[in-house]
Order: structure tokens, then C-alpha cells, then sequence
């Protein structure tokens, strides 16, 4: 029961601005989640902590240490990227546009509504009020869109829609008046989408800027240098800087000649080295049109140490661009919807960039104009998923018509189908590994080969039909899909793609199809309240029916075939015998599943009776247990043989879904409905398209979502891997991937008094590993087990295999596979697997069914190492042909 969330597959990205922390290691926001992805290991986890909504914007601290999470309802995680867990919590009380952190890391800059405020980052004390509020600028007349800091964290160039950028200086005098006054820079004429300091190599010190307009305008800034003297000598008695004239420390306008005032603040307050820019002005060099009107620029960055600006547009395409001359080194295309975030990493290699509307990330190398990474989730709900007997592959069909094809282990994509035109319902990897099955609603069932990556057959029928499930036999020669409109079974020839046979008898959707493992029976559930049982290979059709008093939703056999559960619309699961045809018990989980209140349900979640019941079920790899889920919010654990409910599963905290709420707040609800529902968003067009795009993508089909589009939580598919270490949840957050943690649990085999880490310690150190092998099981600690198989000496090995108790082989097998994956010791660990299976041979068939999900890592993990090792061989061989080639050309 010790599964625990790993990582989510299905959705790379959703929006918000993505930054790139140490060079390789890209960090997103996934809805309420945030994602890391290792560009150099091309390994990518999702963080375990949740925000309370989506997230909207994210900031990591130079070293990498710290990472700064805000959500749509303003909330701010402050997180520790090496441990994964939140440090600290702060609510900001205006919408936050964008965060920075400073480049010495001890300020962060927020932009909050038309406020620029600058906090003291927390670090790692320990403190009441972690963060503390130093300066606020209310300079601004419009929501404050972009911001950037200056090498030495001083000085703030902030962009607004108010068509202006300032530049703020953060230093206070003694008095506690403001030192400069924020100096603009006019001229444009939309809102500020980017604003960029530039420094000189040498000096390291600030002479430039960059503006980008939304309008595809760029401004080039430059700081000249000013004196008393010249400041005494200017004409007029305007201010040099346009702005609102500034009170002084009584309240009185300060209404003096500029150039006075100015020789004043030198004089007093801006006479050291930090106030550099004070002491000068600011004046338009250039400007240069991007070219791409009518389009918009929604994103951009710039590299100081290159010098080199990057321009995303609405469009789907961007621009490179090598400043000050403004010459253009890229303008390309990456998509069709429009680029809503886009970085450069610290050496400025790599460029990365998001697309919110197709949930596509993309890491390009410009130089070489080569992907590094390439990743795009599902538009829509993912609606079924299949894992590949070895565990190491998970492949996921959805609403957008598309079958992907996932590698747990990295959480990368590696294989997109999409000769699909309908929704693709339904999975199934066969036995070889090597080829995947997949049913759609555009009536075809079509079979991909995993090798050459490609639609190898597809299987039809007469007239259109819809499928909505899939299975094959144990041979893999029979290929069965179930129909939703015509409530037929379809059964086809894998070898030859013929249609054999058309089994009707059901008065509903087909909706659940499998194949005993054991036997050729063929076992369906429908919405006719009937779960039958078919003899396909035979031709005597139905050989029996299990009737219900409700609709069957879905039905599973255990892996060893005795058994069979399926679910019915009153929230029951039914445990039946397929052999003797008996009932054996039933499971009341309707008040289990029970999830939250929707925004538009006009009763409380314990009154009504929508979503109290499964649609999907899996059971365990050896059977001991079942998961259960639906519209809801949670996933169930049961016992089958005592029929309780062990754990249930919190898929997410995300509020910006809806059903996760079990109370409605009565202060929200209005006349015209609750008021979450109510569209009063007054920003302009292309943000709300932004809203609506953000919440809308990967969930659900076009018009099927209540009011503003938010999704409702549930869970459409469950699968638990043939090893047992882990299962998937195809849910409306995307696929999580859950996992068997064991450091993080004491869990004691057969413990008493004089089983301890000590008694290990003194058996090891008295030349007896046999009996320190056996304690360390006992006390099931890994770190022990794994020290004592490592104090073997190999001729040892067969007589200390034989020693140990069959009951403890399970444990042994899974510290073997695990050592496999992570320890250089190959042959050695080989050479233990090798001798356990002899000396146990009559016991691990015996004990066939509670070792199966072991005895599949053991043969995961040889299977990856063989993989591994044939690619390294061939690489070699074709190294060793190539150098003796070229040694006897030479």
C-alpha cells in the first residue's frame, strides 16, 4: 500500500513562463505541479508538492537552490529543488504578472497588479515571517508585464501596459526618501511585452536597454554619462526624465528647476559607486520593427553575454536576433498556435520554448539548429492507457485521436501515432512487446508495430461502427472489439486481418472486454446490466450471463483467472467465481467515491447521487488487492479477501478543477449563479484567450465542459504494472504515475526481540553471512539486505541460496532487480539471480502467484541491462571498423 506520487506523464506543459536552472535542467508548470526535466539525462519528475491552482508563474534562484511558485490565486510556494519539499508559503493580494529573482539571490522582484514590490528572500532560516516586504514602487499606471535586474541588484527595469518602461533604483537614503526618481522611457505604443538591460564586457556595468513592444516594435536605449556641470547648462526647467514632480519629506511638490534638483541629489544622496546611473540620462539610439504585423510578440528574452535577443510571436514563429545592430541569425517556425514562453539557458546554447494551446515544449540547440528536447502532451482527456509486459513502456490514447507511446523510467514521449480521425477508446499491448493494439469511435482497429514505428494492420468492419474496448487472446491470434452504437462484438484474425465472427446478444454498449488468463474465454459488461461469458475459439457463443439489478460500468479478471469484479451504477463492485458461476462477495463503494460538489449542482455532495460509483477497475499483480475509480476526486484501495477499504488516493488539490471541493462557499454564490462561473475578466482579448486556453487544454472536447470550461475531476483509466511497483491513473490533471517508495516506510518481515541492526552487524563481522542475509530479510531494511548480499564471496553464493527461506525469496528477488538497475556489480548479482532460481525452482513455481510481480522486475531490470549492453556493443563494433579502416588507410 506504499504507493506514492512520482511523476505525471500526458502533459509536459500548460503554460506560464518556463526557466532553465543550471544550465540543463528546464523546470515547468504542469497545472497545479511543476515538472524538472534533466536535458542532459533526458529524465524528467514532477515536484510532489501542489499548489492550490494553477500555476501561472515560477522563478528559481541563481544557484538552483530555491524555487518561487505562484498560482491563479496568488498564493507563492517558496520550494527547495534538492529535497522537493515547501519551505515557506506567502498569499499576495494582487494578481502576480511576473517574479525575479536577483542576480546575488537575496531579493526577489514581484509584479503585482500595477505594483513592483521587492521582498527579502527567505533562504533557509528559520523564521516566524519568512518574508519580508522592503521597498513597493507605485510608479505604474498599467498591470506591470515585464521585469529585469540589473548585474549588480540595484537598479529594475520594469515594463507596463501603461506603454512605458522605468527604470527603479532600489537604494533608500537615511531620511528615507527615494534617492532617484524612477526615470522613463517613452515612446511606445502597446503595452511593454520585454525589457532588458545590456552591460558592457569589460566593466560589467549597464550602458543599454531593450524595450519589445506587443506591436513588434523594439527600442534601443543608451546611458550616457552626466556631470553638475552639465546638468547646470541644460536648457529649460523641465526635468530631463517626463514623470509626476515628486513631494518632499513635508508633503510640498517639489517644483525646482530639473537641472538644480539634479545637482542636488548629486551633491547629497548619489555620490557613490552603486548610483551610477543617476548620474546620467537616457536616450533612444535606434528603433527597429520585428516585421511581423499584424501578428503580436507574446514572448521574448534576452542573453546579456551574447548579446542576443529571442521574439516569440502569436504565430508560432520566432526570431534571433544579434543586437545592438539588430541583424536577424534565425526566423523560424515551431507551431501554428502562438508561443507563450520561450528562455534562454545560462550559456545560451539552448533555447527553450512553450506552447501553451498544444501542450508543446521545445529545447533548440541555434547554433547546430538541432532539438535537444521535443515533448507535446495530449490536447485532450487521455481516455485509456496499456502498459507493455516488461513495465517499461506505458502508452496512452485520447480524445485529440492521438496513441502515445511513453518510457517510465524518463517520462519521455519517444513514439506519437496519429492516423486516427476519432478519439482513440481503448488499448492493449500484446504478449511479444513489440506490437500495440488501439480501438477508436472512427470505427478501426489498428495494430502498430513498436520496431519500425508504424500502422501495420487495421482491422474494419461491413458498416461504421463505434469501438469503445479491446482485447486480444493469450496467443495474440484473436483481436475482439466491443461497439458502442450497435452493442455488437467483433472478432477478427491477427494474422490474416479477416473478420471471423460477430457475437450479438448484449441490448447495450460494449463497454468492457477480456480474455481470461488461463482460459479462451472471452468475458464482456454492458450497459444491459449483464456481464456474459463467451467461447469464441468453440463458436457456441454466450455460455453463460451474470445478471445485475444496475448497469455494469466495467469488469477485470485477476491474474490468476479464478476471479472476476465488475462495477455497477449503484456504486457496488461484484466479486465473482467464473468457474462455478457463484457470486462470492460484494463491496459497497459509494460512499467511498463520493467526490466534491460541482459549481453548477443545486444539491450538497452527500445528497446527490451523480459520480458514486466506478468506471474503471484494476486489480494487483498478485491479486491481494483492487483499484477502483471514477468521477471523483479519489482512487479506491481494496481487500479482496476482507472487502475493506485499505487507502484512498487524493489524485489532486487543484482548485482551479471542479468536483474538488466537498462545501460551497454560499458568500460566492449569486443570482446569476457562483460567482467562479461569472465572467467579469476586463483585460484585453488575447489574455482572456490565454484564461480560456489554459484551462481548456487537455481536458475534454470542445463544448463539453460546464460554463467557463472548467474541467470536472474524475479518473477514466487505472492499470497497475505486471511488476506491481507501481500504477497509473489516466485523470483529468493528466496520467500520474504513483510508485512503491520503500525509504520512506519501516516495514518488518518477522521481527522479535533479537532481530536488530546490530545482531546483522555482529553475524557479518563473525564470517556468518547466511544468517546475516536471513536477519537483514527479517528486518527488511534495504540498505542492510543489500550489504549482506555484497558480503557473499562468490563461491559462497549457491550454499548461502539454499539457506534462505522460501518465504523470504520475494524480498530477495526485489533487492536483486533493484541492484541490477543501479549497481555496477553485474556479474555478481547474475550470478545470485542464477543460483536462487536453481535452488528454489519447485518453490518459486509454487509460489508462483505472490512472486509474479517480483520475478517481472527481476526480468525488467536483466532486460534493460541487455539492451543497454547490445547498443554499447554495437557502437563499439562499428568504432573498432572504423579505426581499423583508418589505420590501414594510413
Amino acid at each position: 500500500m506504499n504507493f506514492r506520487f512520482q511523476n505525471l506523464l500526458g502533459a509536459p506543459y500548460r503554460g506560464g513562463n518556463t526557466v532553465i536552472s543550471n544550465n540543463t535542467l528546464l523546470i515547468s508548470p504542469v497545472g497545479n505541479r511543476v515538472a524538472v526535466t534533466d536535458l542532459l539525462k533526458s529524465h524528467t519528475t514532477t515536484l510532489p508538492c501542489q499548489s492550490s491552482s494553477n500555476i501561472s508563474r515560477i522563478a528559481v534562484s541563481p544557484d538552483g537552490t530555491f524555487l518561487l511558485t505562484v498560482d491563479d490565486r496568488n498564493r507563492c510556494h517558496f520550494i527547495n529543488l534538492s529535497r522537493r519539499v515547501v519551505l515557506h508559503r506567502i498569499s499576495f493580494k494582487h494578481p502576480v504578472s511576473v517574479a525575479k529573482f536577483s542576480p546575488d539571490g537575496s531579493l526577489i522582484a514581484i509584479a503585482a497588479g500595477k505594483l513592483v514590490q521587492i521582498w527579502r528572500s527567505p533562504g533557509f532560516r528559520r523564521e516566524y515571517f519568512p518574508f519580508e516586504l522592503l521597498r513597493t514602487f507605485a510608479d505604474f499606471d498599467g498591470k506591470v508585464t515585464t521585469l529585469d535586474w540589473s548585474p549588480d541588484s540595484n537598479y529594475l527595469l520594469a515594463g507596463s501596459k501603461d506603454l512605458t518602461a522605468r527604470i527603479l533604483y532600489l537604494k533608500k537614503s537615511k531620511k528615507g526618501a527615494l534617492r532617484y526618481r524612477p526615470f522613463l522611457l517613452l515612446g511606445h505604443r502597446d503595452s511593454v511585452v520585454g525589457s532588458f538591460f545590456a552591460v558592457e564586457p569589460k566593466t560589467n556595468r549597464v550602458r543599454r536597454a531593450y524595450t519589445v513592444a506587443r506591436d513588434g516594435v523594439l527600442f534601443s536605449w543608451g546611458f550616457v554619462d552626466g556631470s553638475v556641470s552639465d546638468a547646470m547648462d541644460a536648457e529649460g526647467s523641465e526635468p530631463e526624465s517626463p514623470g509626476t514632480p515628486e513631494r518632499d519629506a513635508e508633503g510640498d511638490l517639489n517644483v525646482e528647476n530639473g537641472a538644480v534638483k539634479k545637482r542636488k541629489e548629486c551633491d547629497g544622496e548619489i555620490d557613490d559607486e552603486e548610483g551610477y546611473l543617476c548620474r546620467g540620462k537616457w536616450e533612444l539610439l535606434r528603433k527597429d520593427f520585428l516585421g511581423q504585423a499584424p501578428e503580436k510578440v507574446t514572448a521574448c528574452d534576452y542573453h546579456r553575454g551574447l548579446d542576443t535577443l529571442v521574439i516569440g510571436y502569436s504565430n508560432g514563429v520566432f526570431g534571433l536576433y544579434q543586437m545592438p545592430d539588430f541583424v536577424c541569425l534565425h526566423l523560424l517556425s515551431i507551431s501554428r498556435e502562438k508561443i507563450t514562453t520561450v528562455v534562454f539557458n545560462e550559456l545560451g546554447n539552448w533555447l527553450a520554448f512553450g506552447c501553451a494551446k498544444l501542450g508543446q515544449l521545445l529545447v533548440w540547440e541555434w547554433r547546430s539548429e538541432s532539438y535537444i528536447l521535443k515533448q507535446q502532451g495530449h490536447y485532450f482527456d487521455v481516455n485509456c492507457l496499456a502498459y507493455s509486459p516488461d513495465s517499461q513502456l506505458l502508452a496512452t490514447g485520447a480524445d485529440d485521436n492521438k496513441v502515445k507511446v511513453w518510457t517510465v523510467s524518463s517520462g519521455f514521449c519517444f513514439v506519437t501515432f496519429s492516423e486516427h480521425t476519432n478519439a482513440v477508446t481503448a488499448l492493449h499491448f500484446m504478449a511479444s512487446n513489440n506490437c500495440l493494439l488501439s480501438a477508436s469511435l472512427d470505427g478501426t482497429v489498428r495494430a502498430w508495430d513498436l520496431l519500425r514505428y508504424r500502422n501495420f494492420r487495421t482491422f474494419t468492419t461491413p458498416s461504421s461502427r463505434q469501438f469503445v474496448s479491446l482485447t486480444a487472446d493469450q496467443s495474440g491470434e484473436v483481436i475482439c472489439a466491443g461497439t458502442k452504437d450497435y452493442f455488437e462484438i467483433f472478432v477478427w484474425s491477427m494474422r490474416t486481418g479477416r473478420l471471423l465472427d460477430v457475437l450479438s446478444g448484449h441490448e447495450g454498449p460494449v463497454h468492457a472486454l477480456m480474455f481470461s488468463p488461463t482460459n479462451n474465454i472471452l468475458t464482456s459488461s454492458s450497459w444491459d446490466k449483464t456481464v456474459r461469458l463467451w467461447d469464441v475459439f468453440d463458436g457456441k457463443g454466450a455460455v453463460e450471463t451474470f445478471p445485475h439489478t444496475h448497469e455494469v460500468l466495467t469488469v477485470v479478471y485477476r491474474p490468476d483467472g479464478r476471479q472476476l469484479a465488475c462495477s455497477t451504477l449503484d456504486g457496488q463492485i461484484h466479486f465473482w467465481d467464473p468457474i462455478e458461476g457463484l457470486l462470492m462477495y460484494t463491496i459497497e463503494g459509494a460512499r467511498d467515491i463520493a467526490g466534491g460538489r460541482l459549481m453548477t449542482d443545486r444539491r450538497t455532495s452527500a445528497n446527490s447521487s451523480s459520480g458514486k460509483f466506478f468506471t474503471t477497475l484494476c486489480y494487483s499483480a498478485d491479486g491481494s488487492y483492487i483499484l477502483a475509480g471514477g468521477v471523483s476526486r479519489y482512487i479506491c484501495m481494496y481487500d479482496v479477501a476482507d472487502q475493506v477499504l485499505l487507502r484512498r488516493f487524493q489524485i489532486t488539490l487543484n482548485l482551479s478543477l471542479d468536483g474538488v471541493l466537498d462545501f460551497l462557499n454560499s458568500k460566492n454564490m449569486t443570482e446569476a449563479g457562483p460567482l467562479d462561473l461569472i465572467d467579469d475578466d476586463n483585460s484585453d482579448i488575447e489574455d482572456g484567450v490565454d484564461k480560456q486556453t489554459r484551462v481548456n487544454l487537455g481536458f475534454g472536447l470542445p463544448g463539453s465542459l460546464p460554463n467557463r470550461g472548467r474541467p470536472i475531476i474524475q479518473t477514466k483509466c487505472l492499470r497497475i504494472a505486471p511488476t506491481g511497483r507501481s500504477f497509473v491513473a489516466a485523470t483529468t490533471e493528466g496520467v500520474l504515475v504513483y510508485s512503491v517508495d520503500e525509504s520512506f516506510i519501516f516495514d518488518p518481515t518477522d521481527l522479535d526481540i533479537n532481530v536488530t541492526p546490530e545482531a546483522v552487524e555482529e553475524a557479518l563481522g563473525e564470517n556468518q553471512p547466511s544468517r546475516a542475509l536471513v536477519l537483514s530479510l527479517r528486518l527488511n531494511e534495504d540498505s542492510l539486505i543489500k550489504k549482506c548480499i555484497f558480503a557473499v564471496m562468490p563461491g559462497d553464493i549457491p550454499a548461502v541460496a539454499r539457506s534462505i527461506p522460501s518465504r523470504y525469496l520475494k524480498r530477495l528477488i526485489e533487492a536483486l532487480a533493484d541492484l541490477i538497475e543501479n549497481c555496477p556489480h553485474l556479474e555478481f548479482v547474475l550470478r545470485w539471480s542464477q543460483e536462487l532460481c536453481k535452488a528454489h525452482g519447485n518453490s518459486i513455481q509454487q509460489m508462483s502467484r505472490n512472486l509474479l510481480p517480483s520475478l517481472k522486475s527481476l526480468q525488467k531490470a536483466i532486460t534493460i541491462i541487455h539492451q543497454d549492453l547490445a547498443d554499447t556493443c554495437s557502437s563499439n563494433e562499428y568504432m573498432l571498423r572504423y579505426l581499423c579502416s583508418s589505420g590501414a588507410k594510413e
